[in-house]
């Protein structure tokens, strides 16, 4: 659905998996129409119509990570943020909550992955939360490093409103959606 300033506008949940070794689970992508940049994010996705953002959470967790947790297990939402940002040729505006869920460990598997998430996926791993600024390529959201590390010790009950994010180095032109 387009919103009223014409870029493509989602609604996401995602979810900062910490395991018993305090590290976060993160996944690297890079748009295909663009392979030299990519990124570092936490797993996650859109909100179907109808979804709670919780359910979407779960959902995706397990289709993007093969990592299972029912909706009591996530906590939050810890943060909100609004971005906007391009990616296979269309900018886009995305609301998204992010959850917490805390695990002791396990396998990652990647066989819940569509084939849109084949192209741009390149690999998820566990990183130590202290190494995450260290990591080479861009980080959504721009403050990760800060807000893993304050929630790798728990979370307080305070909802955090992240930095409003915009990748955009030029608004797109009339009637471009890019």
């Amino acid at each position: 659905m387009r919103g009223p300033d014409g870029l493509l506008h989602r609604h996401g949940a995602r979810v900062l998996v910490f395991d018993g070794a305090g590290r976060v689970l993160l996944q690297r992508g890079h748009d295909i129409d663009e392979p030299s940049r990519h990124w570092w994010f936490t797993p996650g996705g859109g909100i179907r119509t109808g979804e709670d953002p919780r359910a979407a959470a779960v959902r995706e967790l397990a289709e993007e990570t093969g990592i299972v947790v029912s909706p009591g297990d996530l906590e939050g939402p810890v943060a909100r943020r609004s971005a906007i940002f391009d990616f296979a040729r269309e900018w886009v505006r995305q609301d998204e909550v992010f959850f917490v869920a805390r695990i002791p460990g396990g396998r990652l598997d990647d066989s819940g992955w569509s084939d849109a998430e084949r192209l741009f996926m390149l690999e998820q791993l566990w990183v130590a939360v202290d190494a995450i600024a260290a990591l080479d390529g861009e980080l959504f959201p721009e403050e990760l490093p800060a807000f893993a590390a304050a929630l790798l010790a728990g979370w307080d009950g305070t909802v955090r409103e992240l930095a409003r994010e915009d990748t955009r180095t030029s608004p797109p032109a009339e009637g471009d959606a890019r």
